[in-house]
């Protein structure tokens, strides 16, 4: 259905593809352009609710993907329940991250990738999207060893559920048809609550999860090297960089503006319970099983987790747990290619909408098919080193993530950008101290990486130590403690606030970064070039030599 415009709409707003104008036709219903109207009563709210669902719940539930089902089972596998208190403390940073970058994809109506460009600079925006690609490119070819994986367990020819696997992707977001492809993912976020069945199968104790979920420990047994690293993984494995450019692309291509950001929340929520949901009954479920088992400690990969579930806890659970790996793989893989094509499609000013057909759109479809084709060739490759593919995506994930996060929290700092929606100073401190661990675990991960025997307790208690104090010192020194905080935009009404939008990108003045924020970016800029130079050549080394 084609929406024709009035064309003095399109030239006052700042949207980069007139296809995001228009109806917000989305899985579960359809709000007109044209529709202003107050949401009042119980059933016109959740008429909206349904409308709107869809981008929170499909970031969160494709970020639950392979690597996830990897990481969260070797937890479990190898130190019980210890480490669920982990999800809960990852839920604020979720929200507040994902949060963000749905206000500014609602707000501004161009993606994340082509904002760091115009505000930042042509070499961020390079950066960003080089960066994106490359880590994208790798994460997608582990969501086809994830799906290699479940189907050897379920006894299936590899490389015809690989090739299967793929065209199914590239059909499901190739049909030029938004709504068809959001049924799809929803699907998808309903078949991850097959987790839950196996949770009830294998009945862990509920008194053990529920203690381990709110108490915070280490393990007794395992060094904390190993474990912070396992800690570390979980957080690059929950949060990742793909989820900010894919939610605030996906964002503006289902045509939400600010008048519906309190119902998107509540979709994020939502997304954020599956997720938590998912990961604690892995964690929980795989550490029933295999305690006391000889595979105790010994975590090999998610398809190895099926077999143990199947031969101690019976063929229905292994079989389950396999369809929910294959499941997690195709939203993940289709949601970040999406990211990488959202992200190019921005930053080239090219056609970039699902609203689109392939023939009206090629260069934005092109680059999502010829992810999924290079991928699924790479892991049906004789010889092709996945382990450590998948090993890699978690290290760069970890070494890149906090300047993703440095980016968005400047963004929603930049009053030109989000006028009367720019971060209150509550937001921004918590925001900040995120990004503080979040450096912090950056460096022990890229020690432990490039130098593994001498990364050991010690090194790691300094650099957290010494991280603290550096970010209070920070802090003090910035006076980003101070109290109070006043926009140009001051108090106005909820009716003014939810109609405001960006103005177009060429009618925005110049950013405005203090010293302050120009200094750290240096460092920044710095940190990344050396961190992610050496952790490339060490991948590429050990590559060579396997």
């Amino acid at each position: 259905m084609t929406l024709h415009l009035n064309p003095s709409e399109t030239k006052k707003s700042a949207v980069l593809d007139e296809a995001h104008i228009g109806h917000i036709r989305g899985a579960l219903g359809t709000i007109h352009h044209a529709d202003h109207g107050p949401r009042i009563g119980f059933k016109r709210r959740l008429q909206t609710l349904l409308a709107i669902l869809g981008p929170g719940l499909i970031v969160m539930v494709g970020d639950n993907d392979a690597g996830a089902f990897g990481t969260y089972t070797q937890a479990g596998q190898n130190y019980g329940t210890s480490l669920l208190w982990t999800l809960l403390l990852l839920v604020p940073v979720l929200y507040v991250n994902q949060e963000m970058v749905l206000r500014l994809g609602a707000v501004t109506g161009v993606g994340h990738a082509r904002l760091i460009v115009e505000r930042f600079g042509k070499f961020w925006g390079a950066f960003s999207v080089i960066d994106l690609f490359l880590l994208n490119a790798l994460t997608i070819v582990t969501e086809f060893i994830g799906i290699s994986l479940a189907l050897s367990h379920l006894g299936v020819s590899r490389e015809l559920g690989v090739a299967l696997s793929a065209v199914v992707i590239m059909v499901a977001v190739g049909t030029g048809d938004f709504r068809r492809f959001e049924r799809f993912a929803l699907m998808l976020c309903a078949g991850s609550l097959v987790l839950i069945p196996i949770f009830v199968m294998i009945h862990p104790p509920i008194a053990d999860v529920a203690r381990d979920m709110f108490l915070v420990q280490m393990p007794k047994d395992g060094k904390l090297s190993e474990v912070m690293l396992l800690v570390i993984a979980i957080v690059g494995t929950t949060i990742a960089p793909w989820q900010l450019f894919f939610q605030q692309s996906y964002v503006i291509d289902k045509r939400i503006t600010p008048r519906f950001i309190r119902y998107e929340r509540v979709d994020l929520w939502l997304g954020i319970a599956l997720v938590v949901i998912g990961a604690a009954a892995m964690m929980a479920f795989t550490a029933a099983v295999f305690a006391g088992r000889p595979e105790a400690g010994n975590f090999a990969d998610a398809g190895a987790v099926a077999e143990g579930l199947g031969r101690y806890a019976g063929r229905l659970p292994g079989i389950l747990f396999a369809l929910a790996l294959i499941d997690a793989s195709v939203i993940g893989a289709a949601a970040v290619s999406l990211s990488t094509a959202y992200a190019l499609g921005d930053v080239l000013s090219l056609k970039h909408s699902l609203h689109r057909k392939p023939s009206d759109a090629k260069g934005f479809y092109g680059v999502y098919f010829a992810l999924i084709v290079v991928s699924a060739g790479l892991v049906l490759t004789p010889g092709a080193p996945l382990g450590l593919l998948t090993n890699a995506v978690q290290t760069l994930a970890g070494v890149l993530l906090p300047s993703a996060t440095v980016f968005l929290l400047l963004l929603c700092n930049d009053e030109a950008v989000l006028g009367p929606w720019v971060n209150g100073r509550g937001m921004n401190l918590f925001t900040g101290a995120i990004v503080a661990v979040l450096v912090m675990l950056s460096i022990i991960l890229t020690a432990s990486v490039l130098f593994p025997e001498q990364t050991n307790e010690t090194v790691i208690l300094s650099i957290l130590g010494g991280g603290s104090i550096a970010t209070i010192a920070i802090a003090v020194a910035t006076g980003a403690l101070r109290t109070g905080r006043r926009t140009a935009h001051g108090a106005i009404g909820r009716h003014a606030r939810d109609s405001w939008r960006m103005p177009p990108l060429h009618a925005l003045p110049p950013a405005k970064l203090s010293m302050a924020s120009r200094i750290w970016m240096s460092v920044l800029r710095c940190y990344l070039l050396l961190a992610g130079g050496l952790v490339l050549a060490r991948i590429v080394a050990l590559a060579v030599t396997h």
